[in-house]
């Protein structure tokens, strides 16, 4: 499993599956980028993190879902986010916050112990972290506390689920966005970050 963590959104990601899936399942890179209004390079992160995921291959400039991908786009919203939690527990990163989770006393893991696990990567861009929790909010892998300063295990974020939680990453970021059927574009400063840039860890 690929141990990069590409700086996007799952909003983002998805509106490319679904605009993939418009093209009948493959397309050219570049028209891609043309159908959202976006510079080839702008659409990188969300191609990487689809192909890191094991949801598209591209080669030779042309992107093509994989079965899982192809699945993933013809799912429900549960049944999508059920598919990009398994895929998570498989990669480096996210593994190592879950047995870090279930190994800690408290089940949780404060900012500073967070950090720590982060530590092992090389973050290539500003929010990082928040990209990190973003993702494990969207798949119910874990959750952040800012009242506590903590990341909690999704089990434990019942009202978080249904509406009633505010919890919020570190450093001031914002949750994990829903799922959109289509993309809309160019991000905005107060939409989940999506902007080029990775975040690499070490297996």
């Amino acid at each position: 499993m690929a141990t990069t963590y590409p700086k996007c959104s799952p909003t983002e990601m998805l509106g490319l599956l679904v605009l993939l899936n418009d093209h009948k399942g493959s397309e050219d890179v570049a028209l891609l980028a043309d159908d959202l209004d976006l510079e080839i390079d702008e659409i990188f992160p969300s191609l990487e993190y689809a192909q890191h995921l094991q949801l598209l291959k591209v080669t030779e400039g042309r992107a093509t879902f994989t079965e899982l991908g192809k699945k993933l786009v013809d799912a429900s919203i549960r049944e999508r986010k059920t598919i990009v939690r398994e895929q998570l527990k498989k990669t480096p990163l996210f593994r190592t916050i879950l047995r870090a989770l279930e190994a800690s006393p408290s089940g949780t893991l404060d900012d500073e112990e967070f950090g720590h696990i982060i530590s092992f990567t090389t973050a290539k861009a500003d929010g990082g972290e928040q990209n990190i929790v973003n993702w494990g909010r969207y798949a119910d892998l874990f959750r952040y506390d800012a009242d506590a300063h903590t990341i909690c295990p999704a089990r434990r974020s019942v009202a978080a689920r249904t509406g009633g939680g505010k919890g919020a990453p570190p450093a001031g970021g914002t949750g994990a966005a829903a799922p959109v059927e289509r993309p809309t574009g160019r991000t905005g400063p107060s939409e989940s970050p999506g902007g080029p840039g990775t975040v690499s860890a070490v297996a």
